[in-house]
């Protein structure tokens, strides 16, 4: 792909911080050649207290087409957005955006539906489960909100800041789908366990769920990509569970994205 970078170039940054461990960049790259498009994704660290300042550089920048949004800047980058899908507006969250015919931005949240089809895609049926959702951030919430309209029957919601929970509910009362109820990290009676926390991405962080409490009948997800085996992940497999990991969901995005990102300003 590099033999083909010229000033012609499309740029496709995807900010976060830590950056070190997306695996974005190569995968959307390589997309973008399959699809035939000169385009490349390049990571940028952003901590939280510059990203203003780096979201209006990359906007007057006019060869940056989109912009991947990444942990810990799930929130903020919407407020950059002029435009945006149903679904970011609900969450009031972005993963993606893309220019608008003016140079604007328009945002759309694709990590939920990424994560559930890396959960389909390794063996998981969420229709008619019941799920625990451990982490109700802006991945959380999007994820929530997948599985509830992938057909979960029962989705038991639970975050160390319990505003986000109670929130979260809020947000999801009125889809229509499924059941959610705000509870403890325990996947007692749950087919689908899925981590929407940071923990696993430093050294020494706590499990998510209690490892003693995972029984081989449930499928575990973790959304931490870029680690290997996290240390939730392995011992789910310790117990026989079978699991998708973040290097799935993010596997799951590219098309998804490069959609998105590709798709004609509409005007």
């Amino acid at each position: 792909m590099f033999d083909r970078l010229s000033g012609a170039t499309r740029l496709f940054p995807i900010i976060g911080d830590p950056i070190r461990y997306v695996e974005s960049p190569v995968r959307l790259s390589r997309t973008f050649e399959e699809r035939g498009s000169d385009g490349i994704c390049v990571p940028m660290q952003v901590p939280a207290d510059d990203l203003d300042a780096v979201m209006a550089g990359l906007t007057a920048a006019r060869n940056v087409d989109g912009i991947l949004v990444t942990m810990p800047h799930k929130f903020t980058p919407f407020a950059h957005c002029a435009t945006s899908s149903e679904r970011a507006r609900r969450l009031g969250v972005v993963s993606v955006i893309r220019r608008n015919p003016d140079r604007t931005w328009h945002g759309d949240m694709l990590d939920g539906l990424a994560f559930v089809k890396a959960q389909k895609d390794h063996g998981a049926r969420p229709e008619g489960a019941r799920v625990l959702l451990v982490g109700a951030g802006g991945a959380g919430s999007a994820i929530a909100i997948a599985l509830l309209e992938a057909g979960v029957s029962d989705l038991v919601i639970h975050d160390a800041d319990q505003s986000r929970v109670t929130s979260l509910l809020e947000l999801v009362d009125d889809l229509g789908h499924g059941r959610a109820n705000a509870g403890p990290p325990d996947p007692t009676g749950c087919d689908l366990v899925c981590n929407a926390t940071p923990l696993g991405m430093a050294d020494g962080d706590p499990l998510p769920v209690d490892p003693a409490l995972l029984t081989s009948s449930m499928f575990v997800g973790d959304v931490i990509a870029g680690h290997g085996l996290t240390p939730f992940l392995a011992a789910a497999r310790a117990a026989g569970c079978r699991t998708a990991d973040g290097g799935h969901m993010v596997e799951a995005a590219q098309d998804v994205m490069a959609d998105f990102l590709l798709k004609a300003p509409e005007r």
